[in-house]
């Protein structure tokens, strides 16, 4: 898997989220150390459902004991332990239980993967736009220069050149600021996406988020059903059960069942005897004795205590992630309350104060100020417009990965279920 990522250190040039997604999920190392273990855990099911190996015993005397029918000189016993009944059941589901488990344990990885890179695409586009628009506020403000200090050779006053200036370095230092933040988000996106090299990944592209997005009902009940981590939990409870179980059955005894066999060498005292020279057989049954109570005893309570922190365990995290839906859910609706008030009012109220103040500006019937904090309003404006944006689609990418469903309009590019 981690292989495809380091073919020939290609630079990775994909710019949609499902991109990202599919290059993150085939190459994350973390996923794979995952699957492993899940593989690992498979492989436990059929030992905990076998029964113990048999065990073949050889007695050779080194002086032969003399019998009625002749000398013994080697005796084999070969027998079988067999847990009580329903123990080897147990063992069996709980096994199973705990690989199940770890399957739903690397789903959640998954999501955790795919929730971490789309926060972290979506922050880095962000940051692509914000730059974009900031250096164009900045080519406008530097245009502007050589106007402002023909003014003020003319006689105009030199406090509107200073506030241009000062202005634009602090639209320069903000573009500064936004490509070292750009650096370093890059270089988290490649850490995720398991990328050995250090250029600079080129700036992703998204799709508006829509009202459509955002199921209007059931995500409560998805998210009891399909998250990965409260089915994680719950069979982390059927292990617990089928311990308890076990733990029970231990003061049972265990059965061992054997088959003896007698080698006897030649009947030279009593050839005559009946059977002389003949090798006996015999069967064999034994059992433990479970008498230690104290031991038996702690083990049931231990296995209890296991199941009652298994159920509390699922009962906290479901209880965390009911909260934590509720909490998308808000922060989505306030982002798209944002989107909608900057796009149907402030933003055009925003573009027209601009062209008003630019041309007073031009006409001599406005100064640079206000030219100045109108094209900062502006700015500040459409930035915020791009953070909730971005705020939608990282409330509405947490939604998704909750209930385990499609993420970012895409279905998942590996199946989760």
């Amino acid at each position: 898997m981690a292989a495809s990522a380091c073919v020939a250190g290609a630079a990775f040039e994909g710019r949609s989220l499902e991109a990202y997604l599919r290059e993150a999920l085939e190459a994350n190392p973390r996923l794979e150390a995952f699957e492993h273990y899940y593989e690992a855990a498979t492989e436990r099911i059929p030992q905990a459902a076998s029964l113990p190996d048999p065990m073949l015993q050889v007695t050779r005397f080194i002086e032969s004991v003399q019998t009625r029918t002749g000398p013994q000189d080697t005796v084999f016993l070969l027998s079988q332990q067999i847990p009580w009944f329903g123990t080897l059941k147990n063992r069996e589901a709980a096994a199973s239980a705990e690989a199940e488990a770890l399957w739903y344990a690397y789903q959640g990885e998954q999501l955790t993967l795919v929730r971490d890179l789309s926060e972290a695409f979506h922050e880095y586009g962000y940051t692509g736009r914000a730059l974009q628009l900031t250096g164009e506020s900045l080519d406008l403000l530097e245009q502007l220069e050589p106007i402002v200090e023909e003014r003020v050779k003319g006689g105009g006053k030199l406090n509107a050149l200073l506030r241009l200036k000062v202005e634009t370095g602090k639209l320069d230092d903000r573009l500064r600021r936004l490509e070292k933040q750009r650096e370093v988000q890059s270089i988290r996106l490649s850490e995720l996406l398991a990328l050995p090299g250090h250029d600079l990944l080129p700036f992703p592209e998204w799709r508006q988020p829509g009202l459509e997005d955002l199921p209007s009902e059931g995500l409560g009940a998805a998210l009891e059903v399909q998250n990965p981590e409260l089915k994680m939990l719950a069979r982390k409870i059927e292990s617990a059960e089928a311990r308890q179980e076990l733990a029970r059955l231990a003061r049972f005894p265990d059965l061992k069942f054997g088959l003896n066999y007698i080698d006897i060498g030649s009947p030279e005292v009593n050839p005559a005897t009946p059977d002389a020279g003949q090798d006996p057989w015999g069967v064999t049954v034994s059992v433990t004795l479970p008498l230690w109570s104290g031991k038996n005893k702690a083990a049931r309570a231990e296995a209890l205590a296991g199941r009652n922190a298994a159920e509390r365990e699922y009962d906290e995290r479901l209880l965390a992630l009911r909260a934590e839906l509720r909490t998308s859910r808000s922060r989505f609706a306030d982002a798209k309350r944002r989107m909608e008030l900057y796009r149907d009012n402030l933003l055009d109220l925003a573009r027209q104060a601009v062209e008003n103040s630019r041309s007073s500006y031009e006409s001599g019937r406005g100064s640079i100020l206000e030219l100045i904090d109108s094209e900062r309003s502006l700015l500040e404006l459409e930035l915020l417009d791009i953070r909730a944006e971005a705020d939608a689609w990282k409330a509405l990418i947490r939604l998704q990965t909750l209930v385990n469903g499609p993420v970012g309009g895409h279905s998942m590019p590996v199946p989760l279920n």
